[in-house]
């Protein structure tokens, strides 16, 4: 159920330790779609996996998008083979820009945190804050200096605006680690907050911002909530597939897709962590018990589509068009 569209790889390059920048170019005449800062998209790989990944900048959006990849040291697939496989000249195809990350562009300060990769789409919320004169400021944290992309791109970019930059570096700490709270609390009065990171600390962000409004916390996951879609405890349910009038049980264990592929059923899926959605699915009745982090807060209320790899269903019965 997403649309994808073709683009050429034009440039591969190494941003910073582990970190790889690919340019994608458009192949028509045609302005790529627009997108605001914290949008990523989706990268199908000549090797039919699809991964998403943030766009990091607004310059030459019109006729190609910029992402950065980190390669994984448990890469399933994705990061090993744009590091180690992918050339200029190769194609593949993308999906449009989805934006579940917005920067909110009121006239209030904002406070960017990230971690390691988690830079991507809060470097690309930094160019836009400076280029209208806002009021940023932000706090990178990474393993070390020589692994963390956008240094001296945002210490040139916080300079120029007048935006305080802290960085912090764990080979450089002597065992401390960020302090988010700390950053929270001394923080302009009416702030809003950005954090993309690992999941530790994302639970220290959301602990930090706990007495907070929920409109001024932002983040972003590198994957669906683990705690949301842990399978301990669950209750079984069915699932009706209309089109074959198949019905399968899905077990405590198991997952809607892990059912269906049991069953023998196609269905096209790739990152399994409820972040691509290759998997997205039409729902004919019944309510999902949404776990993904693809779907927006809106289309998840519509309940007319569910990722099949990860969420489950309320009410004992779900019927799908497939």
């Amino acid at each position: 159920m997403v649309d994808f569209m073709s683009m050429r790889v034009g440039q591969v390059r190494r941003l910073a330790g582990t970190v790889a920048a690919v340019t994608l170019e458009a192949l028509a005449d045609a302005p790529l779609p627009a997108f605001t800062p914290g949008a990523h998209i989706n990268v199908r790989l000549p090797n039919g996996l699809v991964r998403s990944y943030s766009l990091y900048t607004l310059d030459g959006a019109a006729r190609r998008y910029e992402i950065a990849v980190n390669r994984d040291p448990v890469s399933r697939g994705g990061s090993a083979y744009i590091h180690e496989r992918l050339q200029p000249g190769d194609v593949v195809n993308i999906s449009p820009p989805r934006n579940l990350f917005a920067l909110d562009e009121g006239p209030h300060p904002s406070v960017l945190i990230a971690g390691g990769i988690g830079v991507t789409p809060l470097y690309c919320m930094a160019q836009q804050l400076a280029a209208r004169g806002a009021d940023w400021q932000m706090a990178y944290a990474a393993r070390s200096r020589a692994g963390a992309a956008f240094v001296d791109a945002l210490q040139a970019l916080a300079e120029r605006s007048g935006a305080a930059l802290r960085l912090h570096f764990d080979d450089e700490a002597q065992g401390r680690v960020l302090d988010i709270a700390g950053i929270v609390q001394r923080a302009p009065e009416g702030a809003h907050f950005y954090c993309c990171g690992p999941a530790p600390m994302l639970q220290a962000y959301l602990e930090a911002c706990a007495g907070l409004p929920e409109a001024r916390v932002h983040y972003e996951r590198f994957c669906a909530d683990p705690a949301a879609t842990a399978l301990a405890g669950e209750a079984e349910f069915e699932v009706e597939l209309a089109r074959s009038g198949l019905v399968l049980r899905v077990a405590q264990d198991q997952t809607i897709l892990e059912a269906m592929l049991n069953a023998g059923i196609e269905v096209e899926y790739s990152c399994m962590q409820g972040i691509c959605g290759s998997c997205r699915t039409a729902v004919l009745a019944g309510e999902p018990d949404h776990r993904d982090a693809f779907l927006s807060p809106q289309e998840q209320a519509a309940n007319d589509s569910v990722m099949v790899c990860c969420s489950r269903a309320r009410g004992g019965r779900l019927v799908l068009d497939c």
